[in-house]
């Protein structure tokens, strides 16, 4: 009868969840098995793997087969690599103390590697919490900036409602003062008037007074000049 270590499938549907055991090859994947050796949970991550090592171990060295997922799972819990330790002690080629020594350095090595992969998953998931936050507040910013958006044409109606009762006051106020500009423009029409009426016979009398005593002035001018021509026109006659 050959013993296969694999693994059985167990949990809801979505949810799967695995019991590593140790059974015939001829029974069904979920029949029955001979020794259940661990589980495997694969949803978790990192994965959770719990194993009975020893038990394991012992299984390997007896040479039971391994499917591949178990193959897999053995490796990386170190199982299959203290079985080839093991066999270089029956070789001769290793001593137990070394055995335990180089076990021991890969086990502090792989718990190394598992906690980095911790953090890393920690800081990443801290990393996108930010992001979601960051991108909900740019949510919430877009959908203020919309709300306001909205809003807008109302306050811009209203202003133009108050420029509206606005005006009819301004072209009120421009009437009433448009009569009184033309009354005062009448007022100081008939001012004018009477002002260059009462020039204008100034002008006429300064004038009338002017001429006269120019007519004077050419009269006796002209009179002496005539009344000496007329003795040299008799003088000339008389030598005649």
């Amino acid at each position: 009868m050959a013993t296969r270590i694999r693994l059985q499938r167990h949990g809801k549907k979505g949810k799967p969840f695995f019991h590593l055991v140790a059974a015939d090859s001829r029974a069904k994947r979920d029949g029955k098995f001979i020794e259940k050796l661990g589980t495997y949970n694969p949803t978790a991550n990192p994965a959770v793997i719990e194993i009975n090592f020893e038990a394991t171990l012992n299984w390997v060295q007896t040479g039971a087969e391994m499917s591949d997922t178990a193959r897999a799972i053995l490796s990386y819990k170190g199982v299959l690599y203290k079985n080839h330790l093991l066999n270089g002690v029956k070789k001769g080629a290793l001593t137990a103390e070394q055995v335990e020594e180089k076990f021991a350095k890969w086990l502090a090595d792989k718990d190394s590697k598992v906690q980095n992969k911790v953090e890393g998953l920690v800081k990443n998931a801290a990393k996108e919490k930010i992001a979601r936050q960051q991108a909900e507040e740019a949510t919430n910013a877009a959908k203020a900036a919309l709300l306001a958006a909205k809003n807008a044409p109302v306050i811009e109606e209203v202003a133009e409602e108050v420029a509206v009762e606005e005006a009819p006051e301004a072209e009120e106020v421009a009437a009433e003062e448009a009569p009184v500009a033309e009354e005062v423009a009448v007022e100081e029409a008939p001012i004018a008037e009477e002002v260059a009426v009462e020039e204008a016979p100034v002008a006429e009398e300064v004038a009338v007074e002017e001429a006269p005593a120019a007519e004077e002035v050419a009269a006796a001018e002209e009179a002496p000049a005539a009344e000496e021509a007329a003795p040299e026109a008799s003088e000339e006659t008389a030598a005649e």
